[in-house]
């Protein structure tokens, strides 16, 4: 038997040149490969139930559907998948819906290439790893009512937030998430509602404020 069988990552994340730095990593290893890349969250819904690897490495931030809603397409459809976020999102509100989501671990893209290769194996033999980034995020998390707010939103609704945050249109939003525009634009009614916002611009500013988007 094989003292160290090995590990199969999907790699995904929209800049090839970071994926190409962590195959480096993970081929200069004895006991992980990487049997596929994807630069989207749809190409990593399409070659996670292709391949079925023992880990789906994901960023969060990508076109299209991004990151957290292709972890909850994939674990509706496979409730033993391993997912491993890496992200440069640090806060307690990306990491609280990844988890939601299901996913078993959490790390900063700024980890040290150690951490990565740890939090793979750790999730490929089924525990749950969490970045040492992210424990100051959560200690340091904020009470403000606008981030309470934020928790009122279902996964759904958080989706839209976001995509809306990102300058989406809401027939562009209703196209990625396979809804109707009338069921985003009911959505996005409830979202003005618990976030007591009336504006895009509000919306906008209260993403950025809560690390839904990155200030670009």
């Amino acid at each position: 038997m094989e003292a160290n069988p090995t590990v199969r990552v999907i790699l995904v994340d929209d800049h090839q040149v970071v994926r190409e730095g962590y195959r480096r990593l993970f081929e200069n290893t004895s006991d992980i490969a990487v049997i596929a890349e994807a630069d989207s969250g749809e190409a990593a819904v399409e070659r996670y139930l292709e391949l079925r690897p023992d880990v789906l490495v994901m960023d969060l931030s990508m076109p299209g559907i991004g990151g957290l809603e292709a972890c909850r397409q994939i674990i509706a459809r496979d409730a033993r998948a391993q997912i491993l976020i890496f992200s440069m999102f640090e806060n307690a509100q990306h990491f609280e819906r990844a988890l939601n989501t299901g996913v078993k671990g959490y790390i900063s893209k700024r980890s040290a290439s150690q951490e990565m290769l740890d939090a793979v194996r750790a999730v490929a033999a089924g525990r749950t790893y969490i970045g040492q980034e992210l424990t100051q995020a959560l200690l340091a998390r904020s009470t403000r009512a606008g981030k309470q707010g934020m928790q009122l939103l279902s996964p759904r609704e958080y989706e839209v937030f976001r995509q809306l945050a990102e300058g989406h249109t809401v027939n562009e939003v209703a196209s990625m998430l396979s809804l109707s525009p009338k069921t985003v634009g009911h959505h996005y009614a409830n979202i003005r509602k618990k976030l007591a916002i009336n504006t895009p611009t509000e919306l906008v500013r209260l993403a950025i404020e809560n690390g839904v988007i990155p200030l670009r």
